[in-house]
Formats: C-alpha cells, sequence, structure tokens
C-alpha cells in the first residue's frame, strides 16, 4: 500500500509524504531533474547531496524512465536516504559543466554539507560519474561508478576522491576492459582512494541489483572531504 500510494503522488510531480518531498524540475537549468528532500529535521542541518546519473536506456525529457531503476526507482519504492538527492537527465550522454549547473542550483536554495557531496552511476551513468569526478575533484567527496569507464587523461585527478568501480565479468554491452582503463589510470599517480570490484557472472543489467543493497550507500556516506 506504501508503495502504491508513493507512486501515485510521485506521478503528480510533488510528493510531501512522510516528511519527505520528491519534485519535477523543468526548463531551469541544462538537463530536468528530480528533487528529493529529507524531512526537514534532516534538511535543516545541511544534509550531504547525492547525484545519481542514470543510464542511456533511462534517457528522455519527461523524466517518467527514471523510475525505472537507480536511486529514484528506491525511493517510489520507499526508501530514505539522510540527504538531498539530485536525478538529472540527459536525452544524450553526460556533460560535467551542465551536471554542476544542475547541482549548484540546487545547493543555492538548499544549504547542503560542501564536504560530502556524492555521485553515483551506471553505464552511461557510470562514464558521466568518472568525468563528473575527474573534472571536479575538489567538489566530490565520494563517487560509484558502475559498469562504465571515462576519460583515462582524468586519471591523476580521480586519484584525489575516493572512488568504487564496479563492473561484471560477463558484461557484453560495455565490456569490463571499460573500467579497467580508468583503473589503470588512477594506479599511474596513487591507488590509496581507489576500490575496483569485479562482480563475477554478473552482465551489464544485473549490475541494477546494487541500488537496492545498502552497501554503496553505507560506503558513501562515511566518505568526507
Amino acid at each position: 500500500m506504501r508503495i502504491f500510494l508513493l507512486t501515485v503522488l510521485f506521478s503528480l510531480g510533488f510528493t510531501s509524504i512522510f516528511g519527505q518531498k520528491i519534485e519535477r524540475h523543468f526548463n531551469e537549468a541544462a538537463y530536468p531533474y528530480y528533487l528529493y528532500l529529507p524531512h526537514d529535521s534532516i534538511l535543516k542541518n545541511q544534509p550531504p547531496v547525492m547525484v545519481f546519473l542514470h543510464g542511456k536506456s533511462l534517457s528522455g525529457s519527461s523524466l517518467e524512465s527514471l523510475k525505472k531503476y537507480g536511486v529514484i526507482s528506491e525511493i517510489i519504492k520507499g526508501r530514505h536516504f539522510p540527504a538531498i538527492v539530485i536525478a538529472p537527465q540527459t536525452t544524450n550522454g553526460w556533460n560535467p559543466s551542465s551536471i554542476k549547473g544542475v547541482l549548484d542550483l540546487v545547493r543555492a536554495k538548499y544549504p547542503s554539507d560542501s564536504t560530502r557531496i556524492y555521485v553515483i552511476g551506471m553505464s552511461m551513468g557510470g562514464y558521466g560519474t568518472i568525468n563528473f569526478t575527474g573534472t571536479y575533484p575538489d567538489l566530490v567527496a565520494g563517487a560509484v561508478a558502475m559498469c562504465g569507464g571515462g576519460d583515462i587523461r582524468l586519471g591523476e585527478n580521480l586519484s584525489k576522491v575516493p572512488l568504487w568501480i564496479r563492473h561484471g565479468d560477463k558484461d557484453y554491452a560495455v565490456p569490463i576492459s571499460e573500467s579497467q582503463k580508468i583503473v589503470n589510470s588512477i594506479k599511474k599517480y596513487s591507488a590509496e582512494n581507489l576500490i575496483f570490484t569485479i562482480d563475477r557472472g554478473l552482465n551489464h543489467g544485473a549490475m541494477e541489483r546494487f541500488f537496492r543493497s545498502e552497501e554503496i550507500y553505507e560506503w558513501l556516506f562515511k566518505q568526507h572531504k
């Protein structure tokens, strides 16, 4: 019943239930985005911010696709996050400066913990996570990139940020070599902040299961600048 009620209210574009709010924003920045605001008791204490970057299959401009899997899907199902969650939507690839534009817009309206800004993404969103983190290493406190890749020229910057890279060894959509290239580029400078997990027997789509677990969120929220 709770999931049904959340889903119905979510479809209205604004949700205020159980002390949480979910808003849809259009025409404010380069990307439309969902905005999840935690209970006021959390929001007033400058919570962390988590940015979720979706994969190619969720691309579009209506935001509806973001309900299919990932962080927004988890919120619809009733998961609480002690953070502001920003979920932008792109029609074709991720641009780091455009992601930052959305982030800056939200942070200007809602004071947040500047030492705890996180990014998480899968597939195309994994590429976006790597490239955003590598472009703004002084901004990101921690990042999780699953079954993606990225710009190997960002290795030095990426080595400065706690980063968890995961990839299934049965991924035939985005080969694990894409993540391995990023790992190798980081290790040229330092592997101190890097975790690289090879998920045995998992294909591309199977990596979605980690959004439904606790471990990636628990790890993220422990990271600080």
